[in-house]
């Protein structure tokens, strides 16, 4: 006998309380979907906590997805290695060649500039890092793009300290938690950071461009003097990043600039620094010397 197609609940409450009870769900998951879509939108902050309770309840999972990923990297790499040690070893014995050329070249130069600076009476005073961490996850393809370390306040850091790979420039913390923090990555859209040319100090910026890779803008108008494979390093204005750090190469020069590839690349980095904003304590020495000098003396004249 075919199933009725009424699907009324008839006379049984059970069925009805049910369908009831399912409607209401219904209505107030809606609402409480909408109310934290315009918060998320008026206030993107309000729920930086849970961002951060996720994150650190995701930290061990993402620890071994990192191991994971580095054994299989290595795996893989040693199993290339072998098949193509001899070509290597020809390119090694040359690249160590021209290595120690350049070495005797960048001795000669930092002995100079050793020389100057003692002459100049310059001091440099390069910050030690806040800590090391690992970078346990990263964002994949997003409009937005983010990293997680797993380190946060217990070990120092704080939002708006940059964070740097071996290869270079990373990004900059925005979210902090106990153990882990969010790090805002230099292809993000929202992070524009102050460049110059290594070689001759052309300033500029990059920003990212929301599909992984990043746009090199120049502050000078004028014909385009890029050129592919030129290295853009912070420049150290804004007070945020210090000077020096690789950021970004370039791969194609456009008309307005040049599309570029990161120094440092999230998906092949393991362990990043998370160093202390540029200048922040200088200002701080500054502003503590000048209330202890007190107020300049008054002229009786």
């Amino acid at each position: 006998m075919a199933r009725s197609r009424d699907l009324r609940p008839g006379y049984s409450r059970r069925a009805q309380y049910g369908i009831f009870t399912g409607y209401v769900i219904a209505v107030v998951g809606i609402i409480v979907g909408l109310v934290a879509l315009g918060l998320s939108l008026f206030d993107p902050g309000a729920f930086a906590f849970l961002r951060g309770a996720a994150s650190e309840i995701g930290a061990p999972v993402g620890e071994a997805s990192s191991a994971a990923r580095r054994s299989g990297a290595g795996i893989v790499a040693a199993f290339s290695a072998y098949f193509d040690t001899g070509r290597q070893n020809l390119e090694l014995t040359h690249e160590i060649a021209a290595a120690r050329a350049a070495a005797i070249s960048t001795r000669a130069v930092a002995d100079e500039n050793r020389r100057l600076k003692a002459l100049l009476g310059i001091v440099d005073q390069a910050a030690p890092p806040v800590s090391a961490a690992r970078l346990i996850g990263s964002t994949a393809a997003s409009a937005r793009r983010y990293a997680v370390i797993d380190a946060g306040a217990a070990r120092g850091v704080r939002a708006g300290q940059p964070v740097r790979g071996a290869a270079g420039l990373v990004g900059r913390v925005v979210e902090v938690s106990r153990d882990t923090a969010r790090v805002l990555l230099i292809s993000d859209a929202d992070n524009v950071v102050p460049v110059r040319r290594a070689t001759d100090g052309l300033p500029g910026f990059v920003q990212g461009a929301a599909n992984g890779k990043i746009a090199i803008r120049l502050l000078t108008m004028g014909n385009n003097p890029l050129h592919a494979g030129d290295i853009f390093v912070t420049s150290g204005s804004g007070g945020i990043y210090p000077p020096g750090v690789p950021v970004a190469v370039v791969a194609e020069a456009r008309r307005d600039g040049a599309e570029g590839r990161l120094a440092a690349d999230p998906a092949a980095t393991d362990y990043v620094l998370v160093l202390p904003i540029y200048k922040g304590e200088a200002v701080a020495a500054m502003s503590a010397s000048v209330k202890a000098a007190g107020p300049p003396p008054k002229d009786d004249n």
